[in-house]
């Protein structure tokens, strides 16, 4: 099977989606982490989401532009 190159329109939709997915599991990992704090009553819960969102967007970043090059490279 051969792949095809993607154009520019299918490029730009994939990473504004990126963009859409940092910020998002950025927060999604705060709130869950802010809703740990006010169970337990801690105060680092937050902190800890916080910078498990950041690590799962920029995880899902680098997929993206690891998949693209090795996509351009065939």
């Amino acid at each position: 099977m051969v792949a095809r190159k993607k154009s520019f329109a299918e490029l730009a939709a994939e990473y504004t989606t990126l963009a859409f997915l940092l910020p998002a599991s950025i927060f999604v990992g705060w709130l869950l982490g802010h809703l740990l704090d006010k169970a337990f009553g801690a105060g680092y819960f937050s902190i800890i989401g916080l910078i498990l969102g950041i690590v799962a967007g920029f995880v899902q970043l680098i997929r993206q532009v690891m998949r693209d090059t090795n996509e351009n490279d065939d």
